[in-house]
């Protein structure tokens, strides 16, 4: 496409600073480009020593600062400051709260935004189907629909599983290495999908850049797509321990989840545990196909979790 080519990224958390890293790289062998963050004021404005470092990171790598707020700004605030972009990213998650997310893609569609890569960093939304037990993702089937509507902008949506992080967080139960125990969602031969951060913000900038270009369709990756026994295998040996292994099966998931209706973690093991739309075969997936080394499960585990005495991490991540 002739002229400048602007790339505004909304956020810059996890995801967010692994993608803006990636798109950096590529950005500054273009003439053509330039790219931009979108944060809170309060954000570039803020002391907090760990904000500080982000910021001046960003700055580092030529990533300019737009002032903006998807949840105070209305659409039509927010299509203002989206209108001279060629490419919008979310990077949000569902943090930002509900219906946020839609109030996004409706801002980019009224501002003639030409693509747009939504928040959908996550799970297949389409198999799901509406009314499962993670009652937010209903919303990403509402921007899926609202982009499908029209022909104007661009849109690709990046399935990535869960974060890889997630599987051994300990609020979610799943890898609880401080009671040396691994939980099955739903039962052992269950499968999920995970990628790393870093790895989600190097394909999505590949992905983002590929001729000919990629347009209006899902694309997945995989860092890796592990069942619960092999995952329970993996503690076992990388960190040199014999796991307690318990299933949580679906009924005993749904009554805990009936007895806690709003807590969202227990409503994301549900999901997982039905494993429906949660996994998908690696070889299939833009990063086997294209021959691009991605971290897997095994991996991370290895650089993270230091053996035989492993540590649980503070992993802040979204499972979607």
């Amino acid at each position: 496409m002739p002229g400048k080519q602007p790339i505004l990224v909304l956020g810059a958390g996890e995801l967010g600073m692994a993608i803006l890293r990636s798109l950096a790289r590529r950005v500054s062998q273009r003439s053509d480009m330039y790219l931009t963050v979108l944060l809170r004021p309060s954000t570039i404005a803020s002391n907090d020593p760990a904000k500080q470092r982000d910021l001046a990171e960003l700055r580092s790598l030529g990533v300019k600062l737009l002032a903006g707020d998807l949840v105070e700004n209305s659409a039509a605030e927010l299509a203002n400051l989206f209108k001279d972009y060629h490419t919008v990213i979310g990077c949000t998650g569902f943090v930002t709260g509900r219906r946020v997310l839609l109030k996004q893609a409706q801002a980019v569609l009224e501002a003639g935004v030409q693509r747009f890569i939504p928040w959908q960093f996550g799970v297949d939304y389409d198999v799901i189907g509406r009314g499962s037990a993670q009652d937010l993702f209903d919303e990403q089937l509402d921007v899926r629909d609202l982009l499908r509507s029209q022909d104007r902008t661009e849109w690709i949506i990046v399935s990535t599983g869960m974060f890889t992080s997630f599987l051994f967080e300990p609020s979610f139960g799943v890898v609880d290495l401080a009671n040396n125990t691994v939980h099955a969602l739903g039962s052992w031969e269950t499968a999920v999908t995970v990628t790393t951060p870093a790895d989600i913000g190097e394909l999505t900038a590949e992905i983002l850049f590929t001729e000919p270009r990629i347009a209006n369709q899902v694309v997945y990756t995989a860092g890796d797509t592990i069942s619960y026994r092999r995952l329970a295998d993996i503690v076992d040996s990388v960190l040199d321990r014999k796991v307690r292994r318990v299933e949580w099966t679906v009924p005993l998931l749904k009554d805990e989840l009936t007895q806690d209706p709003d807590n969202n973690l227990k409503k994301y093991r549900v999901v997982f545990a039905e494993g429906r739309g949660v996994s998908w075969e690696k070889g299939q997936t833009f990063n086997a196909q294209r021959g691009i080394q991605v971290q897997d499960v095994e991996q991370w585990v290895r650089a993270n979790l230091s053996a035989p005495k492993a540590h649980p991490i503070a992993a802040v991540a979204s499972a979607s």
